[in-house]
């Protein structure tokens, strides 16, 4: 669980995911005796798009860290845990390596000029107040007027245009490939912005509207290169509803930003005056905290959380399976620069051998569902061609996947059990993922005894997390686990991680097992070219990817994690579910969701009675 969403999968190589002991917050206590099952420990989402807004007061001055004995009025707090992967070390909101420590930094202090909602779609101006194509190469964007920093000084296209051109002066921002084919950005008066483009990649453009974070000229433009890319930035000045002010080794604090435009233009305020981020230890620490009510929502996984659902002890997104949202596809990688993955009818026989059911039923219980084929979330299912899925996709079925085997040449030849490759060398593989992702780890078993059922000698194998991103980005691993494409507004997203390209010697952002084939990369560029109002052509588009995709089948797409999201009713209420009566948005603190509904989520709760 260590899924969440990141929108720009080459965002995601840096994170160091390590969870460290925290504290228990001291609010009140709500006194409830409950039978809890035992869990495992914990494992946190990688949200994947990435960006994490932080606020200062006018007067910006050193804030020290939080006492952990710190309190605060319960009825004006909300306590949050399952977003924090260390302690905290920046708030700069381009050092996108960082946000799962200081998750908020993007949406809630640095805003972004649009925010996307994968419940329905939409694209809405935040900071913009509109935007357009005037023509094929030229983007006008219009700011809303009366936005201020959270020093006081006002928000204007000079900040639109600083932040853009930081792209094109520094190659370590993860938004600089922008530069690719942006050819300039200008302010054409205080509130306007013209964007201009040599060969526009529509798709990725619009994703990025809602992703990179705008900065402040003011304070910005006297820092340093290494300050820009990779400082701390303490003490951030934002434009966002929230402020940064403490933190502890275990958790983050935030203050509501009393003057926040958002409250006068848009008619919006946060109910919390503070947000305290609880960095836990373990599922049953944050398990037991949200069932007494000591935390308000979780975005832990927490395995035993469907039957404490069924009782009423926590309440989820939906009430009954999967109970959570799906926010990130887990796709088995596979080395097919290795035999025999380097051969589709091998690859292929793999996809009907791999038991899903069980990763659904035995390893999450079922909270999670079974992935299409194609690999896209249901939030993008209108772009799955169902004739190439009838024709091309995949279900558990060892005969088929025997079948598919014996066509290729493959056989038991000693007769032990398992295939030999058609030249008769043996065929022994690896699975793997990072030792304590427990969920992945009953996964790739599941991976391994299914496809041992049908002759194929695969092994689990759990290194450490280092050795296990090392191996991945480095292209030494057999077939492994990853899910860094996450919630949105394109399929894009996902094609463009699946398979990345150029193949490089490293390759940290996507296309782990190297498949190399220019026809895909060919198409997946086509549909970056694609504009985001011709749906027709997107759907053509991701037709002939998928085809292609479901042909070579180079990557195996196998379940769809959870948005894990386990709330208490006991402090605050108005929480968003599936019933008709709550409101639509996403109960998710993870990086790279408070622009896609976890700030608005807070400007609908209510106390509870």
């Amino acid at each position: 669980m260590r899924k969440s969403i990141l929108f720009f999968t080459s965002l995601l190589v840096a994170l160091s995911l390590v969870l460290a002991a925290c504290a228990t917050p001291t609010p009140q206590v709500i006194e409830r005796t409950v039978e809890v099952p035992v869990q495992q420990t914990v494992e946190v989402p990688v949200e994947v798009p990435v960006e994490v807004p932080v606020e200062v007061p006018v007067e910006v001055t050193a804030v020290p860290a939080e006492a952990p004995t710190a309190t605060y009025a319960r009825g004006e707090t909300l306590y949050v845990s399952g977003a924090a992967w260390g302690p905290p070390s920046t708030w700069n909101p381009f050092v996108t390596w960082a946000h799962a420590n200081t998750t908020g930094i993007v949406g809630n202090v640095y805003e972004t000029l649009f925010t996307f909602d994968p419940l329905t779609g939409d694209l809405t101006p935040w900071l913009a107040e509109s935007g357009e194509w005037s023509d094929s190469t030229t983007y006008d964007l219009k700011l809303r007027e009366g936005i201020e920093w959270s020093d006081g000084t006002p928000l204007t296209a000079a900040d639109v245009v600083f932040t853009f051109e930081l792209g094109e002066q520094y190659a370590a921002l993860w938004f600089s490939p922008v530069w690719n084919y942006l050819d300039s950005v200008t302010a054409v008066g205080d509130y306007d912005v013209q964007f201009t483009f040599t060969d526009p990649l529509y798709q990725e453009w619009s994703n990025n509207l809602y992703n990179i974070a705008i900065v402040p000229q003011h304070l910005w433009e006297g820092k340093t290169e290494e300050e820009i890319t990779s400082g701390a930035n303490e003490n951030p000045v934002g434009s966002g509803a929230y402020l940064y002010e403490s933190h502890a080794e275990d958790r983050n604090v935030w203050v509501r930003n009393e003057n926040w435009w958002g409250t006068k233009l848009l008619g919006l305020t946060p109910a919390p005056k503070r947000i305290v981020d609880i960095r836990t230890a373990s599922n049953n620490i944050a398990l037991g905290m949200v069932v007494k009510g000591e935390l308000d929502l979780s975005n832990n996984f927490l395995p035993g959380i469907a039957e404490l659902s069924k009782k009423g002890y926590v309440d989820t997104y939906f009430a009954e399976a999967p109970y959570m949202l799906s926010a990130n596809t887990a796709v088995l990688f596979l080395n097919t620069t290795k035999p025999p993955m380097d051969d589709p009818a091998f690859r292929r026989a793999l996809a009907f051998a791999i038991n899903v059911d069980d990763i659904v039923n035995v390893a999450y219980a079922g909270l999670v569902r079974a992935a299409n084929p194609t690999g896209l979330l249901p939030s993008l299912e209108k772009y799955v061609d169902q004739d190439v899925v009838a024709r091309l996709g995949y279900s558990y079925d060892p005969a088929q996947a025997q079948q598919i085997l014996a066509d290729a040449g493959y056989a038991d030849v000693d007769g032990d059990g398992f295939v030999e490759a058609p030249d008769g060398s043996k065929v022994e593989l690896e699975v793997t993922c990072p030792f304590g992702w427990t969920d992945w780890m009953e996964a790739i078993n599941v991976i391994a005894s299914s496809a041992q059922g049908a002759g194929i000698n695969i092994k689990a194998a759990t290194p450490d997390y280092g050795a296990w991103n090392t191996a991945l980005t480095s292209g030494t691993f057999d077939m492994t686990l990853n899910n860094w494409a996450g919630m949105s507004n394109t399929p894009w997203t996902l094609y463009n991680l699946l398979f990345r390209h150029p193949i490089q010697e490293t390759m940290g952002s996507g296309n782990f097992g190297r498949y190399d084939n220019q026809e895909m990369f060919d198409l997946v560029d086509a549909l970056a070219r694609v504009p985001v109002d011709d749906e027709a052509g997107m759907k053509a588009a991701c037709a002939d990817i998928q085809e292609l995709m479901l042909t070579d089948m180079p990557m195996i797409p196998l379940w769809y994690n959870g948005l894990w999201a386990q709330f208490s009713n006991a402090v605050w209420t108005n929480w968003p579910t599936e019933a008709a009566d709550t409101p639509d948005t996403l109960p998710a603190t993870w990086a790279g969701y408070w622009q896609m509904g976890g700030l608005l989520t807070l400007t609908t709760l209510e106390l509870a009675e």
